[in-house]
């Protein structure tokens, strides 16, 4: 279940692996609070990494955007899923070795930056392919990289991620393209984003530290991702995993902490305790009763989030179905996002 910190976060860990959309910002606009948490961290000492699976922009292109925010970033900061995708081939592959995109700049960017070189074109007679979400690529570009693909060429797909957001909705995202190649060419990729780990390990690697906490928004990515790296998690609520997600989340879905925004970052945490069939966290009182998660006392929203989640994890676990949330609503509850935006549908949600 949760676990415990007695003192702040930012105390007990040295670098915050941070999601971006839903955590620090939404869309063109930071999450509510979050500029002046995230600056309160840093004066703390916590090493900042801004950690996105967002393949097709370049990390100066996302901290220019964190500048505009007020954020204090560094491009050196920032760590993308392109960067992960090309640490994996370099791993493998010669210096100057041609590798196939099918994407755009922030792919080239980050294979430039490993000393392999970027082509389009199989005359070039590349010895690999990747591939990740880029708005304007070509279709003649997907074919003939699937061909690549298919003849047994080494591939890795930035991410998977099914959705991308955009002024009308949810879009098809960099996922729906790797399904297309990996249909047509009947094979799998090495995928270098969240949830698996070589990203993590990548930002790791560039930022440096020894105590690493992952702070996100969603649990399939984030939470996932963190669980199966070996690191600590915060879930923070500003962004698209809602109550009932979190009720219904698995073992491998659930954070180390739970907040209900970066303000968590400089909290201590403690673990809820189990009163017989309630369970305590701050002033509130969690109970399972017939008409499902029943929440009673008063307190502060973190705590209130803690024991919701604490009681619908022991009820899972020990029925095999999520509780009932109905009716429920966490205290204090306001809309992060701003009053004309929709809330994104995926995971870093590649901004066209």
């Amino acid at each position: 279940m949760l676990d415990s910190s007695e003192g702040a976060l930012w105390e007990r860990y040295d670098v915050a692996m941070l999601d971006l959309d839903g955590v620090v910002y939404v869309g063109p606009d930071a999450v509510l609070g979050a500029p002046a948490h995230l600056a309160d961290a840093r004066a703390a000492g916590l090493h900042l990494a801004y950690v996105t699976n967002n393949a097709s922009r370049t990390p100066d292109t996302v901290a220019a955007h964190l500048r505009e925010l007020g954020i204090d970033a560094e491009d050196g900061d920032v760590v993308t899923s392109a960067q992960a995708a090309a640490r994996v081939l370099a791993g493998d592959l010669p210096e100057g070795a041609p590798v196939f995109v099918i994407g755009g700049e922030g792919l080239e960017v980050a294979l430039t930056e490993e000393g392999l070189r970027p082509v389009q074109d199989a005359a070039e007679e590349p010895v690999a392919v990747v591939s990740g979400f880029h708005r304007d690529l070509r279709w003649s570009t997907v074919i003939d990289g699937a061909i690549l693909v298919r003849a047994g060429l080494p591939w890795v797909a930035s991410n998977t991620d099914m959705t991308v957001p955009t002024p009308d909705g949810p879009g098809p995202g960099n996922g729906a393209l790797v399904r297309v190649v990996a249909e047509f060419a009947d094979r799998e990729p090495v995928v270098a984003g969240k949830p698996r780990p070589p990203l993590f390990e990548e930002t790791l690697r560039r930022v440096g530290g020894s105590r690493p906490l992952v702070v996100g928004d969603r649990l399939d990515t984030d939470i996932e991702g963190a669980n199966a790296t070996g690191y600590d998690s915060l879930l923070v609520m500003t962004g698209v995993t809602d109550l009932g997600q979190l009720v219904s989340a698995r073992p491998e879905l659930r954070p180390t902490y739970v907040a209900a925004d970066l303000g968590g970052l400089g909290r201590a945490h403690r673990q809820p305790e189990v009163d017989g069939k309630a369970v305590c966290a701050g002033g509130w009182r969690a109970t399972v009763g017939d008409a499902g998660l029943e929440v009673g006392g008063d307190g502060d929203a973190d705590t209130w989030w803690q024991a919701v989640a604490t009681a619908a994890w022991r009820h899972l676990d020990a029925t095999g179905e999520p509780v009932a949330v109905d009716g429920l609503t966490p205290p204090g509850s306001v809309d992060a996002r701003p009053d004309d935006q929709d809330e994104s549908q995926d995971e870093e949600r590649e901004r066209p």
